[in-house]
């Protein structure tokens, strides 16, 4: 248990030194690793807050907004949305939020950018706490200049309006202002309670006087703040009840610093006060349903895309690459992916095709997407046959529409074999003048794989980049695959993991543009791994072959 002292400020008089009894009570809940909770009582004022201590230096933590027109209590929303924890959001009418909510690349409400006073249009700048992509935090004013996360521009200072202003001042510019570039997730709210660790409550700044929510009177109130050392505090007091008064604004930011924030925001308060862990409601009971929470969630909930560990697309003109059968030219219309244009053939037999090799790193799943230029006369069954690890599948795709992107074409199993492909044929169907497309193809994956620096083998050869073999693993035998830039003397080797030379594959003349195709017999090896290394051209690279007998 510890003691925070507070100093309370009412107008400019100085009332008493107060004292706050913090015990945490994560125990008492189902909290994961990272987040703590615990509940602040004091006797007089009489006094019960809580708050959120969440550890955003924990990868599998985050904080994000939800919105819902399905309104209901905070805990009924953190239990549908798989929240650990939540805490209400900003202000709302019915199923209207009135302040920012933002999801990773989406603005599902907006803080309001004017407001009405004694029947005038204020155009008002408004807080805003996000959470930014590498996973530090920010409040700022912010103004929407239209719907998208791009239309946010965050300002030095909202502005400056007194307190019951008699003249609108004229709606923000961008260039006054900067885009709030970074941002992942957000919730909006009014006023900012604390900037650089210090009180400041921008109030009539941001036109809260005349909205309902009192300054200095003593209610129950909802708060969001960040520690320097990147914890997240989601505080909530108790208010208008026997067992807690709750706190005026200005003893909130004094919470909040005293809480360790160096910056905080107000939230909606009074009755939508709520604080829930899972499906449990924290603080004292509130019936108010609700279109909005701040919540603690697993990372995962961001939804955000994965990070692939390979990518690699294939053009039509890259190495490797194989046209068959005739009847292929190259098509006039934009939208092409690189910088060979797409290949059109008029639909046929089948036995015209265009190869694109499965040009990966290591044994892993990848998915495999394809790119074409559409156009009305182009198949609407275009064959792309995938010859993986696992067999071959056909998958027929409409090349009338979606062009010009990747699209997904499905997930399989490569190892980087020879005789791994994807490949495009004209067998399609449709009249006279219907076309079929290749231009390119993507393999992408998330697994782990060896990249082709991270090849490991032994301490006396070096890293080298890799060539394939086929199969891998093989027992006993494989085919090792090689090319070179240009005509120039080839060493071909294979050595174990100690090092040792086990077997000399090639040492001659290597012809510029020819593919070398090497028998290998482990038959009289032990199962292991083995490194085959190839010299040319004053380069070395290597594959790693694994034997399993």
């Amino acid at each position: 248990m510890r003691k925070i002292l507070l100093i309370i400020f009412f107008s400019a008089a100085f009332i008493t030194a107060q004292t706050i009894s913090w015990q945490e009570i994560t125990s008492t809940y189902t909290l994961p690793e990272g987040v703590e909770l615990y509940k602040g009582t004091r006797t007089s004022p009489i006094l019960q807050a809580f708050y959120f201590k969440v550890d955003m230096n924990n990868p599998d933590l985050a904080i994000r907004p939800y919105l819902t027109s399905s309104t209901a209590i905070t805990a009924t929303l953190t239990q549908r949305f798989g929240a650990y924890g939540a805490i209400n959001g900003g202000f709302f009418g019915g199923t209207t939020s009135y302040s920012t909510v933002l999801y990773p690349f989406s603005v599902k409400a907006q803080n309001v950018t004017a407001v009405t006073r004694n029947s005038l249009s204020y155009p008002v700048i408004r807080s805003f706490f996000g959470m930014n992509e590498d996973r530090t935090f920010t409040v700022d004013w912010i103004y929407h200049f239209g719907a998208e996360v791009s239309d946010i521009y965050r300002f030095d200072a909202p502005m400056q309006y007194i307190s019951n202003d008699p003249t609108p001042k004229p709606a923000p510019v961008k260039t006054t202002g900067s885009q709030l570039e970074g941002i992942l997730t957000g919730i909006g709210g009014a006023p900012t309670l604390v900037k650089n660790g210090q009180v400041n409550i921008t109030y009539n700044e941001e036109i809260m006087w005349g909205s309902g929510v009192d300054y200095s009177i003593r209610d129950p109130r909802t708060a969001v703040g960040y520690t320097a050392d990147n914890h997240v505090i989601m505080f909530v007091a108790d208010g208008r009840s026997v067992v807690s008064e709750g706190v005026s604004l200005p003893e909130l930011a004094s919470i909040m610093i005293d809480l360790g924030c160096v910056e905080a925001m107000n939230l909606d308060g009074g009755g939508s006060t709520q604080m829930a862990a899972g499906n449990q409601t924290v603080n004292y009971p509130s019936s108010r349903a609700l279109p909005a929470i701040l919540a603690i969630v697993h990372s995962d909930s961001l939804n955000l895309p994965k990070t692939p560990t390979f990518e690699k697309a294939i053009d039509t003109g890259d190495e490797g690459v194989v046209v068959n059968g005739d009847g292929w030219f190259t098509s006039a219309n934009p939208g092409f992916y690189g910088g060979t244009p797409a290949m059109l053939n008029e639909v046929g037999d089948g036995s015209a095709s265009v190869e694109f090799p499965a040009s990966v790193p290591d044994s892993a799943e990848y998915e495999v997407y394809g790119w074409w230029v559409s156009s009305s006369n182009r198949a609407g069954d275009t064959p792309f046959i995938i010859t993986h690890a696992d067999g071959f599948d056909i998958v027929r795709v409409n090349q009338k529409t979606n062009g010009s992107a990747w699209q997904y074409i499905g997930k399989y199993n490569f190892t980087g074999a020879l005789g791994e492909k994807v490949m495009i044929t004209d067998g399609g169907t449709g009249g006279t003048g219907t076309y079929v497309v290749a231009d390119a193809v993507k393999f992408v994956t998330y697994d782990a794989v060896t990249s082709i620096d991270e090849i490991e083998i032994p301490d006396i050869m070096g890293k080298f980049n890799l060539i394939n073999n086929y199969p891998n693993p093989f027992n006993p035998n494989t085919k090792i695959r090689f090319s070179v830039e240009k005509d120039s003397k080839a060493l071909i080797e294979v050595y174990n993991s100690l090092g040792e030379k086990i077997s000399e594959l090639f040492n001659s003349t290597a012809e510029s543009g020819k593919h070398y195709e090497l028998d290998f017999s482990g038959e009289n090896l032990s199962s292991g791994i083995y490194y085959c290394i190839l010299q040319a051209g004053g380069k070395t690279t290597a594959s790693k072959m694994i034997l399993v007998k």
